[in-house]
């Protein structure tokens, strides 16, 4: 699979993801995919919360992952 297919799937994740984050004053933008690793940024809410990793890794990488497994690692840039 090419990396414009798979980009637009972890697009569409993020997208799905948005509103939970939305709901407490957060966001997760794509940056960028490479090397099997997905590039975030986090935003809003997230960006001070003092839980941000476990949202990163419990949420957002679980989710990515779990339906795009081309994605072997999230990372917030």
């Amino acid at each position: 699979m090419d990396n414009k297919e798979i980009i637009k799937r972890i697009k569409e994740q993020i997208n799905k993801i948005q509103p939970f984050l939305a709901s407490e004053g957060g966001m997760v933008e794509f940056v960028k995919f490479e090397n099997g690793i997905a590039y975030v940024q986090l935003g809003g809410a997230c960006s001070e919360c003092t839980l941000i990793d476990v949202t990163l890794k419990d949420v957002i990488e679980e989710i990515i992952m779990g339906e795009v497994p081309e994605v072997k690692e999230v990372k917030r840039i």
